[in-house]
């Protein structure tokens, strides 16, 4: 009677566990498609969309794994003192590292909400400096913009989505016959992002 009992139950996790690992692998893929689908529309690199895929998926890995856990018949105390633990280390480490932390979040933020891509021309709005150019690449740390006179400006990602950000548009404003090229001047847009 025992052994039936104990080959249910361990029918049942393993069931439980087989579960989680279907719903995992399925949610990873259809993650993967979607970021891949999107980081081509928004033009960003491989390295990024992989970046956010592994912590998109990490973060659905959590949740389904808490749920398992849940279900296997462990305790919310048994739970609760592990992942307290865990927590308490994570948050003094990612305390220790905020800068660094708060370049990842906006490197997440910047790849879904940001409105300019590379090849935009932008000025960023800072009272201490001119920062003007084109966007050359967005990476998880920086957005790396180049000036007119070929000098690279590396601006961190976190302080990029707390400033205001201008796009630059070439306007024609002096047109002139069909043989000579027209002047172009910057123009700010309409749209700015804060």
């Amino acid at each position: 009677m025992i052994e039936a009992i104990l080959q249910s139950r361990l029918a049942y996790n393993l069931f439980i566990i087989l579960v989680f690992l279907i719903v995992y692998t399925i949610a990873k893929r259809v993650i993967n498609l979607w970021l891949t689908r999107l980081g081509k529309t928004k033009m960003v690199s491989e390295a990024r969309v992989l970046f956010i895929s592994r912590v998109l998926s990490s973060v659905v890995f959590f949740v389904l794994f808490s749920v398992a856990v849940i279900s296997l018949g462990l305790g919310y105390s048994d739970i609760s003192l592990f992942f307290s633990s865990a927590f308490a280390v994570l948050g003094v480490a990612l305390f220790a590292q905020w800068s660094m932390l708060s370049n990842v979040t906006a490197s997440v933020l910047i790849f879904f909400v940001f409105p300019y891509r590379i090849g935009d021309r932008v000025k960023v709005v800072d009272k201490d400096d001119d920062i003007s150019g084109v966007i050359k690449d967005i990476t998880m740390f920086h957005v790396i913009i180049e000036r007119t006179d070929g000098s690279l400006v590396t601006y961190p990602n976190n302080i990029i989505l707390q400033k205001p950000v201008i796009k630059l548009t070439q306007v024609v404003v002096n047109p002139k016959p069909d043989n000579e090229q027209p002047e172009a001047v910057d123009t700010p847009q309409a749209s700015t992002q804060q």
